[in-house]
């Protein structure tokens, strides 16, 4: 059994070879070459480069919306817990409103 560790790359990498390899300069085995990778991993990434390159044109500009639900809830949870100090506070100090 071998004690070969997996390589793991960089999603930048991964777009550096994918875009060498659509280019189309050199072939599929020279790039896997240069980069130290296997020929069948540059052709799986250039495929994937290819398949979500349309996604990246899609996201509308400006900032992204935030989720109200996840945000109010934070609110209500510190309104209650400013409501505690509160109610602590009067009590501690003997004003009753």
């Amino acid at each position: 059994m071998s004690e070969r560790k997996r390589k793991n790359f960089s999603s930048q990498f991964k777009a550096k070879v994918a875009l060498e390899a659509i280019r189309g300069v050199k072939t599929v085995t020279e790039i896997a070459q240069a980069f130290g990778v296997h020929p069948t991993q540059v052709g799986q990434w250039k495929k994937v480069l290819q398949e979500q390159a349309s996604g990246v044109f899609d996201a509308e500009r400006g900032p992204k919306p935030t989720e109200p639900a996840v945000s109010q809830e934070r609110l209500y949870s510190e309104i209650g817990r400013l409501k505690m100090d509160l109610d602590w506070l009067k009590k501690k100090s003997g004003i009753s409103l």
